[in-house]
């Protein structure tokens, strides 16, 4: 919330999402109240997350919130604190325990924090009898170590179902991908890929590009829950 703070919160009204994840969440200074701003100025409630490590998860009025924590990942001598946020939730039939991550910059850690937040998300998962999905930004592209953890167990969702060029760095003139939606074998990608929100307001919420995933349960009608 560094940036331009009304245009991000038109952009996540935009996305129109039943579960956002939100990295860099308001962390210091009455930071509870902060975080509950920032769900409401897009329709949201908080979901999930701890102070330390700044990472959230925000849930929308039709969704059925079951569970919500935040747990901090292996901490390494100076550098920053990470976590992940977790939240159960429930619609239109489909379970599903969403994770909110943001990696390191430092490779090891990185490596680590990628094994270990899947750890985290399918203990919870199991718990609750849900589909796990993890999103946030991984700090590097799809063809290095961490991604390619994470991929051991779960599906990158936007090169299944593409929608648009998939770039999300930096937001002004993005050319990398690093942020992303990976998913459980189990649920169906629909879509995945950029938000449709003004470009303006793209580039003047955040220094990230939200990506935007449509799942569904594989074999199940209705409308899938967006993430």
């Amino acid at each position: 919330m560094r940036d331009d703070v009304a245009a991000l919160g038109r952009v996540m009204t935009a996305l129109r999402a039943d579960v956002l994840c939100v990295q860099e969440a308001p962390r210091f200074l009455c930071w509870r109240r902060s975080r509950r701003r920032l769900a409401a100025s897009g329709g949201l409630r908080v979901a999930a997350g701890r102070r330390a490590g700044g990472v959230a998860v925000l849930v929308g009025p039709g969704v059925r919130l079951l569970h919500g924590e935040g747990r901090l990942l292996r901490f390494f001598f100076w550098l920053e604190i990470r976590a992940i946020a977790i939240a159960v939730v429930e619609a239109e039939g489909v379970r599903v325990a969403v994770g909110s991550v943001h990696l390191d910059l430092d490779e090891t850690a990185r490596l680590h924090h990628a094994g270990e937040a899947v750890r985290l998300l399918r203990e919870v998962a199991d718990r609750f009898g849900a589909l796990p999905v993890l999103a946030g930004d991984v700090n590097e592209q799809s063809d290095r170590p961490s991604w390619r953890r994470i991929c051991e167990g779960l599906t990158d969702c936007y090169p299944v179902a593409p929608r648009g060029d998939g770039f999300t760095f930096p937001a002004r003139n993005p050319h990398k991908r690093i942020d992303a939606v990976f998913a459980a074998p189990g649920l169906t990608v629909l879509s995945c890929g950029g938000a449709e929100a003004g470009p303006a307001d793209l580039a003047a919420a955040t220094d990230h590009l939200p990506v935007v995933a449509e799942l569904g349960l594989r074999g199940a009608g209705g409308s899938p829950p967006e993430e």
